[in-house]
């Protein structure tokens, strides 16, 4: 019997710079580099999960834009859905790294795609890293904006591009072996 996915939420969060950088966080328990994202709490919406677990994994408050899309994968537990969402963060962390997280990078798209550990999130990242970085910063002091949760991933604009997503994917995956 099939087992009832994880609902995640997360961010590409951004900070700007000269070149603007992308957070990605180092775990402590397996040394791995990723996306800042994390497991819905009971009654959490999709979009305050992902705003959370980013303060909690990088200790940046953050300003909330667009949804990003959707990035699905099996783990030990089985299937993990995780929604994303373009992110800004202030220049300054205001918060302790949660115990979970060893460190935080803050990377040019292009370095921060090679540093990730899991093959499936550097090429999300290398997908919608680019409409992220097009997207703009928004300035400092904006405030947060609502966006509407994703219903269900049928109802997600970008999902007629999944199979070139997965194709990039499998293609990655074949040079890597």
């Amino acid at each position: 019997m099939a087992r009832t996915p994880v609902l995640a939420a997360g961010g590409i969060v951004l900070r700007q710079a000269a070149t603007p950088l992308v957070a990605i966080v180092r775990l402590r328990k397996r040394n791995e580099w990723v996306l800042p994202k994390g497991k819905l709490d009971r009654g959490e919406t999709p979009r305050d999960a992902a705003e959370r677990e980013v303060n909690e994994e990088t200790g940046h408050d953050v300003a909330v834009h667009e949804f990003l899309g959707t990035l699905v994968y099996e783990s030990r537990g089985g299937s993990k859905v995780v929604h994303f969402w373009r992110m800004e963060a202030g220049a300054e962390p205001v918060r302790k790294l949660m115990r979970d997280v060893k460190a935080v990078e803050w990377l040019p798209l292009a370095d921060a795609v090679e540093r990730l550990s899991r093959g499936y999130e550097r090429a999300f990242l290398e997908n919608v890293g680019p409409i992220a970085m097009a997207a703009g910063i928004a300035q400092s002091g904006t405030s947060i904006a609502r966006t509407p949760e994703p219903i269900r991933i049928e109802t997600i604009s970008e999902a007629r591009d999944r199979r070139s997503l997965v194709q990039k994917m499998r293609d990655w995956f074949r040079r890597a072996a």
